[in-house]
């Protein structure tokens, strides 16, 4: 059986074992060293001045806006192509979600529409680097800054991704990466980060994840309890030396994998728009989508969905009221994800690639 992933420890075995036994023999288990040095390091790693650690991206992203000033009354334009949790944390900070539809190619925010979907009450634009591929960013900034919007960006599957060579998180007020143990550098639970270079949006950031205190037992405003925790913020310490060459061996694979499947002409490869794309996922398009993943598990190979559904078909966001994204929603329907991570056996794009050759049209 081929795994869609594998997330048990490898090269960082031996030092993410000493990070949890030098927080347990420390005894400080919630905003302490390990917090602060992680919150330094993955600063510096991302281009960035600041890091704010929190419990998850999600809470990065509510965080981010409500450090904005941005919440009920306002408008956030977003992907509908995502995870739920990328519009769920515009709710939580109390603002509308809008969809705006995809770019039918890189398959994240489309500029143009994202302008269309402007209104008077929008107040910023949340463009999702979905995949591990940076959002058109060259063309959403001018978009936003006309019409003098923030820009925060979801960065949960980019981490060490780049856009015009220019790191993601660095184009707007801030960028919110999630830690969840699948993502390209996961935490071993939940775990989130705000990265900006303003000062003022890190400290306001750091006050809202810790209960809106200005010092202990003195709450200047209304926060939420979401905090990197002590034991979290050691293992990705100790992961994060080893992202560059992780992040390395996910391209090289990729590459790998487009080579393999030049040929078969019953899917598609969405294309690489940037170099700085750092896959996350690697995605193909088929009409006959849940055939051919059927197809696969019954060769032995795990392929999964990311995503079944656009975000304006969910539940969740019915009272929104939100606009219709049928490109969104047709590539909900096509796209399937194929194992990729840093672990694999080489000879996985091989196994794969015959399997998809045979698979139905």
């Amino acid at each position: 059986m081929i795994k869609f992933l594998e997330l048990t420890l490898h090269e960082d075995a031996a030092s993410v074992k000493e990070a949890i036994a030098r927080v347990i023999e420390r005894g400080w288990f919630v905003l302490g060293p390990e917090v602060d040095a992680f919150e330094r390091e993955f600063a510096a790693a991302c281009g960035a001045r600041h890091a704010v650690g929190v419990n998850t991206g999600t809470d990065a992203l509510a965080i981010a806006l409500r450090a904005l000033g941005i919440g009920p009354g306002d408008e956030v334009i977003t992907s509908p192509l995502s995870a739920a949790y990328s519009a769920l944390a515009i709710m939580m900070a109390g603002a509308r979600p809008v969809f705006a539809d995809i770019d039918p190619e890189r398959l994240t925010l489309d500029p143009r529409a994202a302008a269309a979907a402007i209104t008077a009450q929008t107040a910023a634009i949340m463009p999702v680097h979905l995949y591990g591929q940076a959002a058109d960013m060259a063309e959403l900034m001018p978009v936003a800054a006309r019409h003098n919007l923030a820009v925060v960006e979801d960065c949960c599957q980019a981490h060490l991704a780049t856009c015009g060579g220019l790191p993601v998180g660095s184009f707007g007020a801030c960028g919110a990466f999630s830690f969840y143990p699948t993502k390209n550098l996961g935490a071993l639970g939940d775990g989130g980060a705000m990265v900006t270079d303003d000062p003022a949006l890190a400290a306001r950031a750091a006050r809202l994840r810790n209960g809106g205190q200005s010092e202990k037992y003195r709450h200047a405003e209304f926060g939420v309890n979401s905090r990197l925790d002590e034991m979290q913020a050691a293992v990705l310490r100790a992961r994060l030396p080893y992202l560059p060459a992780w992040t390395a061996a996910r391209r090289q694979y990729a590459a790998a994998y487009r080579d393999a499947l030049r040929d078969v002409h019953t899917i598609a490869v969405p294309p690489e728009r940037d170099a700085g794309h750092v896959y996350h996922l690697f995605p193909i398009r088929s009409r006959a989508r849940d055939e051919l993943q059927a197809h696969l598990r019954a060769t032995g190979i795990e392929a999964l969905i990311h995503y079944p559904f656009a975000l304006p078909d969910q539940a969740a966001f019915a009272g929104e009221r939100p606009a219709a994204c049928p490109l969104a929603s047709q590539a909900c329907r096509e796209v399937l994800s194929l194992p990729l991570h840093p672990a694999m056996a080489a000879s996985t794009i091989e196994a794969v690639a015959r399997a998809l050759a045979t698979g139905p049209a």
